[in-house]
């Protein structure tokens, strides 16, 4: 690796960068969630990990307000077994003036976060940091943490945040995490040697369709620590970890290699390399999928002349997205980028079409592969979720009415609501992919393509460099190494091998702020994903993707939240600034915006992107947006049966909002029947429309009920 590159990526790394998103301290509520996401910052890139810290955060938050309570909200935790764990509760005095109230709950959550904060970052990398940032936080609120009593029935608020972060520091230790040995792995091992990106090819590999561990000279995790160790595979067995709303019917105890993994809505195997097919080429699905990732690299260049209209118009997403191996060249452009785009007609809220957004394709796909991953100062993509959600809420625009109906409520109850159901969805999101990736053990497009590159091709066996497993030829993309070649070696000693046109990588870069690798003709078995040189590929197996699951289970949350697919205005926004935006690189050349019509939208180019960042194959994209749909729409549920339970039919409620998956089944007993019909007829005329205004007009009427009965009688999936 450049020596002038890692010692002015460290620097910069350790200055740090700012916050994704402006900060609208609106309530107590929103202060300690942006105190835990610059936690996350401090701390390492550990997706699993951090979804735990936003969930358990969240809950003690919402328990701290629904104890105060006159309503029917009711807390999760508090007074509840939660996975046999008990948390004694016996109420609270309840102050008569809101006022009080407001100050009583400021007072409970504010030592209930900052005490679990305490625990859980302070021996975290910058933990000293996060240590003073929160102590000064209680500080300017005017808290004293000398005050550590839990005895909330005598002390007040205080000792009820206490109290309820010492309990869920207790539950933590049995949740099934392995906190106490710092989220350590208990079995997993991994089967393949460590792939060295900084010298060519793969040549140790054992089993190319699993994972490897990524050995570096100078690791710098996503959110910017320095280490020389070897990145141990984050969370392999986290499928043991108690989850939100998951249901034990979607659960699988699986044995592998001697091991046995809590597996949750198990997707199935992921295509696996042919390797005895002769010439298959691209008809080899696995081949196919790792070789899109490499072509798809060459998209990395701003200077190819090829312009794409980015805004919403443009590429807009309908929300779809495929799981079957058979559908992914339909969906996904294997040449020329992107899937799932249809575009947005009309801005709903203003009635007029976007103005088309025109940028060219290789700075819009870098900046897109560097948003999503979040960068050195990363709060991680469930965290980012939640800056995208604080960003949603403090809109001039934005009302806050949950599921976008009815009278506007308190901000401070929106948020502390709003938190719990997207904490519970990126939590479970984290459960289910994690455990699915521990399990299934698959590899990344480094290993993959450099592999193949060390057999060779697999398109014609008349080419004395044929090999069945290696890369497939295409004209233009991947291609052999003849004579006079640029890449063929100072003695020709490359001639016979593969090449790829692709991102150069990080041995074409100087000096970050001012070069740019470019995109051109390189050896295939020195392929490099977009990522900087101290980081490579986050260190976890890839299927099924992180950021597909997280992205897909957001979005379903953000849709239902606020009764609307759409952002505030019917356009959410990101500014990107020329020479300013990349990290690793110089760029973009040209200062635009990003630009999403829809919560869908975001989440599809959060997927796409780490294709472009050579980071997942489609492969590792569409059962994990399947994944996350349904745990975006599960979630919400449950934190609705808690939070309005007199609605909600969600994880105990009493009310008549459902929370099935399948339209029509407001029952969620798989069939579309009478019991179905009577909740319908008792929604007819409600302000809470929720999931019977079939037609999504706000209206439950004759035409929903029309609709109703095309579905009568009907089994759900």
């Amino acid at each position: 690796m450049n020596r002038l590159y890692a010692l002015s990526l460290i620097a910069f790394c350790m200055l740090g960068t700012s916050k994704m998103w402006s900060q609208a301290e609106e309530n107590i509520a929103h202060i300690w969630n942006e105190e835990v996401l610059e936690g996350i910052r401090n701390d390492f890139a550990r997706p699993t990990v951090h979804a735990r810290n936003l969930l358990h955060t969240t809950i003690a938050m919402y328990d701290c307000w629904s104890v105060y309570d006159n309503g029917p909200s009711e807390p999760f935790f508090l007074g509840k077994t939660w996975s046999g764990f008990e948390a004694p509760f016996d109420g609270v005095v309840i102050p008569e003036s809101p006022e009080e109230i407001e100050e009583a709950r400021a007072e409970a959550i504010s030592y209930a976060v900052y005490r679990i904060m305490t625990h859980r970052f302070g021996e975290t990398p910058d933990g000293a940091i996060t240590l003073f940032n929160i102590n000064s936080r209680m500080a300017e609120l005017g808290y004293d943490p000398s005050i550590t009593s839990t005895n909330y029935a005598d002390d007040g608020p205080s000792a009820l945040g206490n109290y309820i972060a010492e309990q869920i520091i207790a539950f933590g230790f049995q949740d099934g995490s392995n906190e106490a040995m710092d989220y350590a792995s208990a079995c997993y091992e991994p089967i393949n040697p460590n792939i060295q990106p900084e010298f060519p090819g793969n040549p140790n590999v054992i089993d190319p369709n699993h994972w490897q561990p990524i050995e570096l000279t100078v690791f710098i995790d996503q959110s910017g620590n320095v280490s020389t160790d070897i990145p141990e595979f984050v969370g392999p067995e986290w499928g043991s970890v108690t989850p939100f709303s998951l249901d034990s019917a979607d659960l699988e105890s699986l044995e592998r290699n001697g091991c046995t993994y809590d597996v949750w809505k198990n997707p199935g195997a992921p295509v696996y390399l042919d390797s005895t097919s002769v010439a298959s080429g691209l008809d080899d699905p696995w081949k196919w999928n790792f070789s899109m990732v490499s072509v798809w690299s060459s998209h990395l260049d701003p200077t190819d002349g090829v312009m794409w209209d980015i805004s919403p118009g443009g590429l807009g997403s309908d929300g779809s997205f495929v799981t079957e191996v058979e559908d992914f060249a339909d969906y996904y452009d294997f040449y020329n980028g992107g899937g799932g785009f249809t575009g947005h007609d009309l801005n709903p809220v203003t009635g007029e079409p976007y103005a088309p957004n025109m940028v060219p394709r290789g700075d819009y796909t870098r900046c897109l592969a560097e948003f999503w991953a979040d960068g050195p100062d990363s709060e991680t993509p469930p965290g980012h979720w939640f800056t995208l959600l604080n960003e949603v809420m403090m809109d001039p625009l934005f009302e806050y009415r949950w599921r976008g109906q009815g009278p506007e409520i308190d901000s401070f109850e929106y948020t502390v609501k709003a938190y719990l159901a997207l904490a519970g969805a990126m939590h479970d999101s984290a459960v289910a992919t994690w455990s699915i990736k521990g399990y299934h053990d698959y590899t990344r497009p480094v290993s993959a393509i450099r592999y193949m590159a060390e057999m060779g091709q697999s398109s014609d066996t008349t080419l004395s460099n044929y090999h069945p497993s290696g890369l497939p030829l295409i004209d233009g993309y991947i291609e052999m190494v003849e004579e006079g070649d640029p890449v063929a070696g100072f003695n020709n000693e490359h001639i016979g091998e593969v090449k790829v046109y692709a991102w150069r990588g990080p041995d074409y870069v100087e000096v970050p702020f001012i070069d740019e690798a470019g995109v051109g003709w390189i050896l295939a078995k020195n392929w490099w994903p977009y990522q900087r040189p101290s980081f490579v590929t986050p260190p976890f197996a890839g299927y099924v993707s992180g950021h597909s699951t997280f992205s897909r289970a957001a979005a379903e949350v953000l849709t239902l939240l606020t009764g609307s697919e759409y952002f505030p205005g019917g356009m959410g926004t990101w500014p990107v600034t020329m020479n300013q935006f990349l990290i690793f690189e110089d760029g973009p050349s040209v200062s635009f915006e990003l630009q999403w019509a829809t919560y869908y939208d975001a989440a599809n180019e959060s997927a796409l992107s780490r294709m472009w960042g050579g980071i997942h194959p489609p492969m590792d994209d569409g059962r994990a947006r399947l994944i996350g749909q349904e745990i975006g729409i599960q979630s919400f549920h449950c934190a609705e049966g808690y939070t309005f339970p007199e609605w909600s039919m969600g994880c105990g409620g009493e009310g008549f909002l459902a929370g099935g998956l399948c339209p029509g089944d407001f029952n969620a007993d798989s069939i579309i029947n009478v019991s179905d019909f009577l909740l319908f007829l008792s929604a007819f005329g409600n302000d809470w429309t929720g999931p019977y205004d079939m037609d999504n007009n706000a209206v439950v009427g004759s035409a929903d009920l029309l609709q109703f009965l095309t579905l009568f009688g009907e089994n759900c999936p």
